[in-house]
Order: C-alpha cells, then sequence, then structure tokens
C-alpha cells in the first residue's frame, strides 16, 4: 500500500474529501517524524511502536570501487510490532496442528 491508496481508503471509510484524508496522513507522519528526530517513542496500542536506535561509525567499502569509506554514526528509524498486530497478520497462515500434537 502507498501513502496515496492509504489517502484514498481513509477518504473511503470516513467519507471525507481526498484533500482532507491527505491532511489528515501528512499531520500523523509529520508528528511521528517529529517526535522521532526528538529522541521521543510513539507507542500506538495494538499496532507497535516507534523509535530510534544508534548505529556506530564503521568502515564500509564500496561496491563499485571496492575502496574504504567511513560510515558515520547516525540514529535509524525502528519499528516494533505489538503482539497484536503480529496475531493479526499471522491470523489464517498457520498450518494445521499435527494430529496428537
Amino acid at each position: 500500500m502507498t501513502k496515496a491508496d492509504l489517502i484514498e481508503e481513509i477518504s473511503r471509510v470516513c467519507e471525507f474529501t481526498r484533500k482532507e484524508s491527505e491532511v489528515i496522513v501528512e499531520a500523523i507522519f509529520d508528528s511521528v517524524v517529529r517526535a522521532l528526530r526528538e529522541g521521543d517513542k510513539i507507542e500506538i496500542r495494538g499496532f507497535g511502536s516507534f523509535r530510534t536506535r544508534q548505529r556506530k561509525a564503521r568502515i564500509g567499502r564500496n561496491p563499485k570501487t571496492g575502496a574504504r569509506v567511513d560510515v558515520p554514526a547516525k540514529r535509524i528509524p525502528y519499528f516494533k510490532p505489538s503482539k497484536e498486530l503480529k496475531d493479526l497478520v499471522n491470523q489464517d497462515t498457520q498450518p494445521p496442528a499435527a494430529p496428537g500434537a
């Protein structure tokens, strides 16, 4: 699903105009990005949590030339799904239990 698909889905389900739905989606994404930049953790019950993780500086390699490249330390966004989300995603995909198990 793309951002445009999400906007269309909100527009359809909530009976908002496309523009209103776009404002809502943008506001949510902007809020998440702003909170992560400030080092906050975002927790959405039943969905998951967003936070940042610190990566150490390291020496990488340019795949084209093979030259060594210094990669600086940086923060990366990380998403951890909730148990409820994991269960919903895996609801009908589990194989049937073996007889006698």
